[in-house]
């Protein structure tokens, strides 16, 4: 704007043409730098009236924001007014527009100031303060988007949530909502701005369809079990269920696999020439390097096909087997193939397989059958079941989408193809002509039951297990001292299966 000329004075002869300093443009820029500098003194000599709390308002205006400081920039300028953008730093960063009104006072231009100045809602009495609160949790989320970190999810998840917390603290910290409201006095009038410190949410392969038939089919179980399901073709895990809760045995169990493992033994042995139609023999018992090794019930089954010698669970011949052709450490190689020894990261704390090098024949041919310091967690065994069903060990993995601590970036293994298609043959024998045939499953099902001592005595306590796979579904299931697998584990994965949507 041009100077602002004012009529012409006479006084002696001498004519004063008097006009008004500068523009308000210039007043608005050097007022608004020094607000941003918060020299107060500078702002209140460009004020026309300022309040004798000049000062002070400006102070307590920043200090309700809990700003740690404020910048403003100059806008576009409409008649004696002057728009401006301001910039809040601190607990709660805030951008807003205000408005300058400026104008003509002792041939200058001044900014006529009101608590509106400060900003456009407020006025004598009126405040703005940031206000903080407690946020929202990260949330988790099942593959369906459903939230899994709230207290209506079934309790074998809120485990699996528990877990995050120790591979993702820095998520899990507490996140604080800030909103900026209006007050007049010390009461609230309204919210100006809400702001959620939000995180982006973790995302799962839990699929609680799966998970609730999991759930289910442990129903009126009376001893401690777990059911873990996986999709075969990449290594998700869809449910890992504990009934009671308290301990995820499902991920941080070790226990014996029994004959379970005699998936990865008849791997080996398949993949080192033994063919499923071969005839094996399979007495009562057996002595493997001074030690009595003898079938459930010391059944005799004379001489049968390998195929039928894996259906129906023949211990002397899985053990005299190994001796006679797994020396050597090749039995711990094939086990390494399925994961055994190596760490899994799935998101959540999870123990690994171990299979140690057997000392002699007698520790080779209890390791052939699942037994002496073999140990692995359900979600392993499910692995073992899973790696026949897609072809390849996955690693098992939970956390989808994002990094996982610690995690390595594990390619699919592939298994020989030979190996693949013989053990496709064997695993559903156990279904149909073996220890589970008296188990009503549905049709497709391949598995292997398992029956692992642990303890001492002439009849020590066992663990039941099943593992298998239908489709693209793998499982594994164990009931603590349950017994027989045949017998407990069995029906219940058939239970489990027959509830899959």
């Amino acid at each position: 704007m041009a100077a602002l000329l004012i009529p012409a004075l006479v006084a002696s002869g001498v004519i004063w043409a008097l006009r008004v300093e500068g523009s308000p443009e210039e007043t608005a820029d050097r007022y608004l730098a020094a607000w941003s500098a918060q020299d107060y003194a500078a702002m209140r000599a460009l004020v026309a009236d300022p309040p004798a709390d000049f000062e002070r308002l400006h102070r307590r205006f920043l200090t309700d924001l809990k700003a740690t400081r404020a910048a403003f920039r100059p806008g576009e300028v409409s008649g004696g007014d002057v728009a401006f953008k301001a910039a809040v730093t601190g607990a709660r960063n805030w951008e807003y527009d205000g408005r300058l009104r400026v104008v003509e006072r002792d041939r200058a231009w001044k900014v006529a100031w009101t608590p509106a100045t400060l900003h456009p809602l407020l006025k004598k009495g009126l405040s703005l303060k940031v206000v903080a609160q407690k946020g929202d949790p990260v949330r988790v989320l099942a593959a369906d988007g459903a939230d899994l970190n709230n207290a209506g999810a079934p309790g074998s998840v809120q485990q699996l949530v528990e877990g995050m917390k120790q591979t993702f603290p820095d998520r899990f910290e507490e996140l604080s909502r800030t909103r900026i409201d209006l007050y007049k006095g010390g009461e609230r009038v309204r919210t100006v701005a809400e702001q959620q410190a939000g995180k982006e949410p973790i995302r799962t392969s839990i699929d609680l369809k799966v998970h609730r038939a999991g759930a289910e089919a442990l129903e009126g179980t009376d001893k401690p079990a777990s059911l873990v399901a996986l999709r075969a073709s990449t290594g998700e895990i869809l449910a890992a269920v504990n009934a009671p809760g308290g301990f995820n045995r499902a991920l941080l169990g070790k226990y014996p696999p029994g004959s379970t493992f005699k998936v990865v033994t008849a791997s080996a042995l398949v993949a080192d020439g033994v063919e499923p139609g071969q005839q094996v023999t399979c007495p009562a018992e057996k002595n493997i390097g001074g030690f009595p090794f003898h079938n459930a019930g010391f059944k005799d089954y004379g001489t049968l096909s390998f195929r039928d010698a894996f259906a129906h669970s023949c211990n002397t011949t899985f053990g005299e087997m190994s001796v006679a052709e797994l020396n050597g450490g090749r039995l711990g190689e094939v086990a390494r193939s399925f994961g055994f020894g190596t760490a899994i990261t799935p998101g959540v704390p999870a123990v690994r397989a171990e299979f140690p090098d057997p000392k002699d024949d007698t520790d080779l041919a209890s390791a052939s059958i699942g037994q002496g310091r073999v140990l692995a967690s359900p979600l392993n065994m499910a692995s073992v079941a899973a790696a026949i069903a897609s072809g390849s060990y996955i690693p098992p993995r939970l956390v989808t989408g994002e990094p996982v601590p610690g995690q390595q970036r594990a390619e699919p293994r592939p298994l020989e193809g030979g190996v693949v298609k013989a053990l496709r043959r064997l695993m559903p024998a156990v279904v149909t002509d073996g220890t589970a045939h008296g188990v009503s499953f549905p049709a497709g099902t391949a598995g292997k039951t398992g029956t692992a001592e642990y303890g001492s005595g002439k009849e020590p306590p066992a663990h039941s297990w099943f593992i298998g796979y239908q489709d693209d579904v793998a499982f594994s299931v164990i009931v603590e001292g349950g017994g027989a697998g045949s017998a407990v584990a069995a029906p219940i994965a058939a239970r489990f299966l027959r509830a899959l949507p």
